[in-house]
């Protein structure tokens, strides 16, 4: 969306950033009359924060079902409100967010079966151990009862990233639209798997699409070349 950065008070004449505060409400005095002061930019990213804290400590008080239903409410709530521009400006793709990705959706995987096994228990602590500071375990990690989990949440990330790069971008750009084009196919490709692939084959999508925001944010003009020939 559209929004002015810096707002001001019509009560107080206080200003301050929304960009920094997600707040229409004065910091002042209280008062929710307030005006945009400068020209609106695009921004999509939230204020909030993943933190798993509590969800850590209920794992040796609580059964695993309860857990990882716990773990997929606190990162859908993330996820509703993170984005990747902030003031019109495209955000590095992160490892939070697709280790939230993951996460929702293995915590509601894990939520509704009737047996668990240990590699996919120690695969859910693993997540919930790392993911609000950017941890999620390698490819080789990931149990294969759970590759479905780890590929869609790839596949949601690389689209919701993706989106935001659309809402910024103007003018032709063949080559990018190439780039764009073939992380599209190979996304839809795991989508319509239902996320099952070998996790390598979704972590090169990660890095196709890292390529695509090193060249949009830095000029890198060679991470577009890099990017098409990952599927080479």
């Amino acid at each position: 969306m559209e929004i002015p950065g810096e707002r001001e008070c019509t009560a107080c004449g206080a200003r301050w950033s929304y960009y920094e505060t997600g707040e229409v409400t004065c910091p002042e005095c209280g008062s929710i009359r307030s005006v945009g002061v400068e020209d609106p930019a695009t921004h999509t990213a939230g204020r909030a924060r993943l933190d798993l804290s509590a969800v850590r400590k209920m794992v040796e008080q609580q059964p695993l079902r309860t857990v990882a239903d716990e773990a997929a409410d606190v990162t859908a709530d993330y996820l509703r409100t993170a984005g990747f521009v902030h003031a019109g400006e495209l955000q590095p793709l992160d490892d939070t967010y697709l280790a939230a990705a993951e996460l929702r959706r293995v915590g509601a995987t894990l939520g509704r079966v009737m047996e668990t096994t240990d590699e996919e228990e120690l695969h859910l602590v693993a997540l919930l151990r790392g993911a609000d500071t950017g941890g999620r375990p390698g490819p080789a990690e990931v149990p294969e009862t759970l590759h479905p989990e780890r590929g869609l949440g790839v596949a949601a990330t690389v689209d919701a990233y993706l989106s935001d790069l659309r809402r910024i971008r103007d003018g032709e750009d063949r080559p990018l639209d190439q780039a764009l084009s073939t992380i599209g196919t190979r996304r839809k490709r795991i989508e319509a798997l239902d996320g099952d692939v070998d996790p390598g084959e979704a972590e090169q999508l990660v890095r196709a699409v890292r390529d695509v925001s090193a060249y949009w944010r830095e000029g890198e003009e060679t991470a577009l070349v890099r990017a098409t020939e990952r599927f080479g």
